[in-house]
């Protein structure tokens, strides 16, 4: 999979269309990744003690890879990924713009 945690991505896919986040957590064996703020979903949690009262959270659950695109850093475009050699070392560089990321 060429994305990594921390990039910036944009849904293209699903409820939450158009919205920006960053990775959050990969899988790259299932080909799913969650990503901050996007797809989110309330867990119901209960009171760890008595006395306490339990608890709505809001957890985002995980995406398919193919639904997101990654935000080139130096085009602030959406673009697809290619890679290269330079050297001895593998680098990601954007189809868009041609610089690397």
């Amino acid at each position: 999979m060429e994305l990594k945690k921390g990039d910036q991505v944009k849904i293209i896919a699903g409820k939450d269309r158009g919205k920006t986040g960053a990775v959050l957590h990969i899988v790259s064996s299932s080909g799913r990744l969650s990503v901050e703020g996007i797809n989110l979903y309330k867990k119901r949690s209960k009171p760890k003690r008595a006395g306490e009262k339990g608890e709505v959270v809001s957890v985002p659950r995980s995406m398919n890879a193919s639904n997101v695109m990654l935000i080139c850093k130096n085009c602030k475009q959406t673009t697809r990924i290619g890679f290269r050699v330079d050297g001895k070392e593998k680098v990601r560089y954007c189809k868009k713009c041609g610089n690397s990321n």
